[in-house]
């Protein structure tokens, strides 16, 4: 077991062997095991995918920004599948600071936004609040930032 009040702040960014998977509208947008996680106290793991395992045409430039003091400045996607779309489904950093130069283009996927994210076939829980996106799973102990009341945390 995991407990967030555990992991460091600044973030820590790490490679996962997990296979994670993203679906929405019954299409697979991803899955690798391939990918990223950054751990930040109290706050879930979120996952990042390379640009190259999300399905082609799924991913639109969204409007808007937002930054990070640690990562930097993150631009936002719309999800595309058929003739749904989901603004702001997921987020990347298109030029992360020096400590985070992997992340360089991959995405993040918020789970509240798709129909179904998944790690080592476990389905994920999406953090609450509408600003973070991070995945729980049975081995993360909160609580969580996110929630009514917890922002200023």
């Amino acid at each position: 077991m995991e407990s967030v009040w555990d992991y460091p702040r600044p973030p820590r960014l790490e490679r996962s062997a997990a296979r994670i998977t993203v679906l929405h509208a019954g299409v697979t947008l991803v899955d690798s095991d391939q990918c990223w996680r950054v751990l930040e106290t109290s706050h879930p793991p979120v996952y990042y995918v390379p640009a190259d395992a999300i399905a082609p045409g799924t991913l639109e430039r969204a409007r808007g920004s937002s930054f990070c003091e640690f990562k930097g400045t993150a631009g936002y996607w719309d999800l595309v599948v058929g003739e749904t779309r989901v603004a702001d489904a997921a987020w990347s950093y298109e030029r992360p600071s020096p400590a985070y130069a992997e992340l360089a283009g991959a995405v993040a996927f918020y789970p509240s936004r798709v129909d179904e994210c998944r790690v080592g076939g476990e389905l994920v829980r999406p953090q609450e609040g509408d600003f973070y996106g991070g995945w729980i799973t049975s081995d993360i102990a909160g609580p969580f930032k996110g929630g009514p009341g917890t922002r200023g945390w």
